[in-house]
């Protein structure tokens, strides 16, 4: 019972984690409708840039000065690259900009740290356990990666639902033309809605790099998994890639902690696996999870959980 309330907060925190990247992703999308392929780089730069600051300004700052860093690049990269492709050649030009983005930025992160995993202590202050039930412990740093989340989520919530600016966004996201009518920049707002999508990715890679290894794969083998979590979630929503988030998060923590066969499994329910598949343990086959979870979800609601874009089939 311990053991399980210990991997149910492990799962929360890692899918508070995708959510933070998440987010950012779905905001651009639902802004300009492009799919940013260079989102998960924006997150490995972060990552580094975190670790790198921290050695000068403190881990406190670094949380800051990534992110911003980010935010920067982001908009130079909208305002000159992104905006005139868009315009000029249409969301599927600008799609294979950000693809070919996401290779500049994973060169350019080889050149400047090299191809070794770069070190990410956590700070003093934030490590060790918080406490302990039966045996099994939740970190203290799990807990700070958390709290940065829920309180992302909850700034997120106040400046788009409760400010000024939020219904400014909102509503340059159906009526842009209405919205410049009235006086209002609409490109403007699409360059600060993408800064802050990839700030967003910055801000999650600086908070996990102390948990996971911060290497130039990092993109790869997180940006699959996010891309996932905003199909799955539904194209658009904030609410369906939280949901998502939690859920890709909690499958592959459980999955992983879990030592039962898969054999054992499909026999519960009257099944029998080839042999080779039967011998595989659950912790063996959690990295499938988000794509299995993809394919049943698009199988049943092929616009996702709470997708705003495109109709049910």
């Amino acid at each position: 019972m311990y053991a399980f309330a210990i991997d149910a907060l492990n799962g929360v925190s890692y899918g508070l984690l995708l959510f933070m990247l998440s987010a950012g992703l779905t905001l651009i999308f639902s802004m300009l409708g492009v799919l940013n392929f260079a989102h998960a780089s924006f997150y490995m730069a972060g990552a580094y840039l975190g670790v790198s600051l921290a050695r000068f300004t403190g881990f406190g700052w670094s949380l800051v000065l990534a992110p911003l860093a980010a935010g920067v690049a982001g908009a130079v990269f909208e305002t000159t690259l992104l905006r005139r492709v868009r315009l000029r050649g249409g969301p599927l030009n600008a799609l294979l900009l950000t693809f070919g983005a996401a290779y500049v930025i994973g060169e350019l992160v080889k050149l400047a740290w090299g191809l070794q995993p770069l070190a990410a202590p956590v700070p003093a202050v934030l490590d060790g356990p918080l406490f302990a039930l039966g045996g099994a412990t939740f970190g203290r740093y799990r807990a700070f990666a958390m709290a940065v989340a829920i309180a992302m989520l909850a700034a997120l919530a106040v400046v788009l639902r409760g400010s000024k600016a939020g219904l400014v966004v909102r509503a340059a996201l159906t009526h842009p033309q209405a919205v410049e009518a009235l006086g209002h920049d609409v490109p403007r707002v699409l360059t600060l809605v993408f800064a802050l999508g990839t700030a967003l990715a910055a801000l999650a890679g600086a908070v996990a790099a102390p948990l996971f290894v911060v290497e130039p794969a990092m993109a790869e083998s997180v940006g699959s998994i996010v891309f996932v979590v905003v199909v799955v979630g539904g194209l658009g929503s904030l609410g369906g890639a939280f949901v998502a988030s939690l859920a890709v998060g909690c499958a592959q923590t459980f999955a992983a902690a879990s030592d039962a066969s898969l054999g054992g499994l499909a026999a519960r329910g009257g099944v029998a696996l080839p042999p080779a598949w039967g011998a595989l343990t659950l912790a063996q086959a959690a990295p499938l999870l988000p794509y299995l979870l993809l394919v049943a979800v698009l199988a049943v609601r092929p616009r996702g959980l709470a997708g705003q874009r495109g109709d049910d089939a």
